[in-house]
């Protein structure tokens, strides 16, 4: 089977003005929500709790951020940017493996990003919380580790991929992470061994299941 992938599309570069450096503080910032979102939940994040956990004044946050859904924003952009980073490092890696190689390595990193930053797994794929068409920003993101999802169908199905085919795949891993991280699976596997073993079995059994439908 040819699992050959179309090459990833070319990094885009932020524009910095001479405004935005030193970076130091937005990062402080931004670093704090991440830990607040990770320990409490969307609710407990605000402007004034992010700058009294990071030490700054009240106003400190508003010299790059003008609201709370702002920062949000900022967290998401970084959110999907890693999602997409760990999903293509993770296709380069495996796609001399063929087809079951290239499923099960994506869906771990998918799951693995997902363990590993809950606070902002859990609000990504939330509208309400942060609307994408107030933050382009966020669209263009998420757009961009979609496209590593879709890579993926691709290099599997060729021209018989297409976007329910994406969407059983993202359903399978986002399925998957959802349940390891609030739901039945995490009260069941509660080291890292458990997780890592049912992520296989299960994985094998997707792969399976997917590549029949290969011709």
């Amino acid at each position: 089977m040819n699992a050959c992938l179309p090459p990833p599309p070319p990094a885009e570069i932020p524009a910095e003005s001479a405004a935005d450096a030193p970076r130091d503080l937005r990062q402080i910032v931004l670093a704090t929500a991440r830990a607040l979102l990770d320990e409490q939940g969307v609710t407990g994040l605000s402007m004034r709790e992010v700058a009294r956990r990071a030490g700054v004044t009240h106003q400190a946050p508003y010299h790059h951020f003008g609201d709370r859904e702002s920062i949000l924003a900022a967290v998401l952009v970084q959110g999907f940017d890693e999602l997409a980073t760990r999903m293509q490092t993770a296709l380069a890696r495996s796609a001399a493996g063929g087809g079951r190689a290239m499923m099960l390595a994506a869906a771990n990193a998918y799951v693995g990003f997902a363990l590993a930053n809950p606070g902002v797994f859990g609000v990504m794929f939330r509208r309400e919380i942060c609307n994408p068409i107030r933050f382009p920003e966020v669209r263009h993101a998420g757009a961009r580790a979609h496209h590593e999802l879709e890579r993926l169908v691709h290099a599997i199905h060729g021209p018989t991929a297409d976007a329910a085919l994406t969407s059983i795949y993202w359903a399978h891993a986002h399925g998957l992470a959802c349940l390891m991280i609030d739901g039945p699976l995490s009260l069941q596997m509660t080291d890292e061994a458990q997780r890592d073993a049912h992520l296989q079995a299960v994985g094998n059994q997707f792969a399976k299941a997917m590549l029949s439908l290969v011709q």
